[in-house]
């Protein structure tokens, strides 16, 4: 049943995703061309309406029964709706914050979702108390907005949404949690069919209304499905969703070293660097898709090895992360300790 259930949610993304595109150009949900977008001509940009009716679809057919199951749909139902509006009116920055706020606040109090503790090596845990509350809404506020932010190519944020899903959903069949199963399934199916269109060239942009529900969706199932795992548990679902929490981890790094404000746009996230040392539009999403399918093995090799292989395992990670950072120049040009001092070793050699 759940796999028909995937077939029907990507049927259903593909068929409606057309009728959302006419949808956007109607109400006026459309991106115009600047110097921070890549794209030359006016797009419609409502494509996440049709990812989330495909999601419902899947839900209603489905019907999991499950404490969480509904208050997930009651957020998203809200993060959508601050989607719709930011996409067709573009809200200010602190009303798509309040809108995320109630969302993760609807899940975390009325759904009971809480970071309550993390798993330490060595056979240690962490309570978090009261604070189990402000760090869950942050956890999901933060990642809606990691992929969000990713979101500036042809088919990038579908794509790695689409791969982070498929980790999560793989994490949870060996966890035996067929509840993130199912609702990993069915957003899986329904952002699959979206993205025929999305992917380079686009016909539609999924737009807030797709990336905020993506994130939002993520950011629950995530911290869900790892639950049950006993290595580092909070690690997990960080290094799930490595590509999109770096991009915004440097994104912050890089406007603290230039002195610019937190919410200031730019064109150095991940995608821009890329294209900028010569990749094609194209390569530049399928690199970014390789990257993320790595974090998503290294989290399902994690869930499975002892403490000092999860060490070794993180290490790496680490040390990649920050070579492709000093190659590509995602905090600044001249940001390159590590090949600096690999190069000072080689003249000294």
């Amino acid at each position: 049943m759940l796999y028909l259930t995937l077939f029907i949610c990507f049927i259903s993304s593909i068929l409606l995703t057309p009728l959302v595109k006419k949808l956007a150009f109607v109400v006026g949900a459309t991106d115009k061309p600047n110097k921070r977008k890549v794209h030359q001509r006016i797009m419609p940009r409502l494509g996440g309406l049709a990812i989330f009716f495909s999601f419902i679809i899947g839900f209603l057919i489905m019907q999991p029964d499950n404490k969480f199951a509904w208050p997930i749909v009651l957020g998203s139902i809200i993060i959508i709706i601050t989607g719709v509006l930011d996409d067709i009116i573009e809200l200010s920055a602190k009303y798509k914050l309040a809108g995320q706020l109630l969302a993760a606040a609807v899940v975390v109090i009325y759904g009971d979702v809480k970071v309550v503790s993390i798993n330490l090596p060595f056979d240690g845990m962490l309570h978090f108390g009261f604070l189990s509350i402000p760090i869950t809404i942050l956890w999901i506020v933060g990642i809606t907005n990691a992929i969000n932010l990713i979101d500036g190519l042809d088919g990038l944020a579908a794509g790695v949404s689409s791969i982070c899903l498929i980790t999560v959903s793989g994490v949870a069949i060996m966890m035996n949690d067929p509840f993130v199963v199912t609702m990993g399934v069915i957003t899986l199916g329904s952002t699959l069919g979206f993205l025929l269109y999305n992917f380079h060239p686009a016909k539609i942009f999924m737009g807030d209304t797709g990336a905020l529900f993506l994130g939002y969706i993520i950011s629950v199932l995530s911290l869900l499905g790892f639950k049950g795992v006993t290595v580092i548990s909070f690690i997990l679902p960080i290094i799930v969703l490595g590509v999109p929490i770096s991009d915004t981890f440097f994104a912050i790094v890089r406007r603290i070293v230039k002195k610019q404000p937190l919410s200031a746009p730019d064109k150095s996230h991940l995608h821009h660097c890329l294209i900028r040392v010569g990749y094609s539009h194209r390569q530049t999403v399928l690199i970014i898709y390789a990257m993320s399918a790595v974090f998503g093995l290294a989290a399902i090799i994690l869930s499975k090895v002892d403490m000092w292989a999860s060490v070794l395992v993180i290490g790496i990670l680490l040390i990649t992360i920050e070579i492709i950072v000093e190659k590509i120049g995602l905090v600044h040009q001249s940001y390159r300790p590590i090949l600096n001092m690999v190069r000072g070793m080689r003249k000294n050699a």
